[in-house]
């Protein structure tokens, strides 16, 4: 998580977006992964402007880890992603 965090916070979001992957690909169990998933997600939004991401996330963090702050933080993204359906 260090690793990737120096990369966000150089804005080297492909690289960021690389490493929080691998935090939870490699440490699947890991209380950590919930946040590795948000700020993979946000490195990628920051690198390519794809905002689907965001909700695809969202969704996803709100299935596997409803009670996680992280997953509090990423339900904007989710109402975001309905509202933008909707219009």
């Amino acid at each position: 998580m260090g690793l990737a965090r120096v990369a966000f916070l150089h804005k080297q979001w492909t690289e960021a977006e690389s490493r929080y992957r691998a935090v939870v690909q490699q440490h699947a169990t890991s209380a950590s992964v919930p946040e590795a998933m948000y700020w993979a997600s946000v490195s990628h939004y920051n690198a390519t402007k794809d905002h689907t991401v965001l909700g695809r996330v969202s969704r996803e963090l709100a299935q596997k880890y409803p009670d996680n702050i992280w997953t509090g933080k990423a339900s904007v993204w989710m109402l975001a992603s309905q509202q933008q359906k909707s219009a």
